[in-house]
């Protein structure tokens, strides 16, 4: 995003009753960022080929978006020409001391 990027309006979405005071712009819908996340998906199947992954999750903040790449990439091994064996894990990593 462009520092000059202002972004949509707010009144263009649902916005939950308690944002809304606190929202002034959308800078990413989510319906984008769930586009992104699913080529993100393809790419990632796509290059690893037929390679055993071993997802990683880091717990507190990334939660909904690794459930939401495993999701696409769950659909393209069954609905893709070949299957790739998937392993998740999670961590919690504490980032101050």
């Amino acid at each position: 995003i462009r520092d000059e990027e202002s972004g949509y309006n707010k009144n263009l979405f649902c916005i939950p009753k308690h944002y809304e005071e606190d929202l002034e712009r959308v800078f990413i819908p989510h319906g984008l960022i769930l586009d992104r996340t699913e080529h993100l998906a393809r790419d990632i199947m796509q290059d690893m080929g037929s390679h055993h992954i071993v997802a990683l999750c880091v717990l507190k903040g990334g939660y909904t978006f690794f459930a939401d790449l495993l999701d696409h990439a769950k659909a393209l091994n069954q609905n893709g020409d070949k299957s790739v064996p998937v392993t998740v894990d999670f961590v919690r990593i504490k980032s101050y001391c």
